[in-house]
């Protein structure tokens, strides 16, 4: 079921990334991009770890929060 779950929010940042992030200006800080971030973590890690990392990393998108190459551990 995790598994099942982890595809599901996979499509929901894949529709986010053709559907409504091509219409707003590109702020990302990081490379590779928080969406895409978020996707490689869910793939590599599942849901419950993929999860929290995705989280962290999106948490840390404010102007004091850090930039630069931050790959999926």
């Amino acid at each position: 079921m995790k598994k099942v779950f982890a595809q599901f929010l996979v499509i929901l940042v894949r529709s986010y990334q053709l559907l409504i992030s091509p219409y707003t200006p590109s702020s990302c800080r990081y490379s590779p991009t928080c969406s895409e971030y978020t996707i490689q973590a869910l793939k590599k890690h599942g849901l419950v770890k993929g999860g929290k990392l995705a989280f962290k990393r999106i948490k840390s998108c404010h102007p004091w929060g850090g930039s630069g190459y931050d790959p999926v551990p």
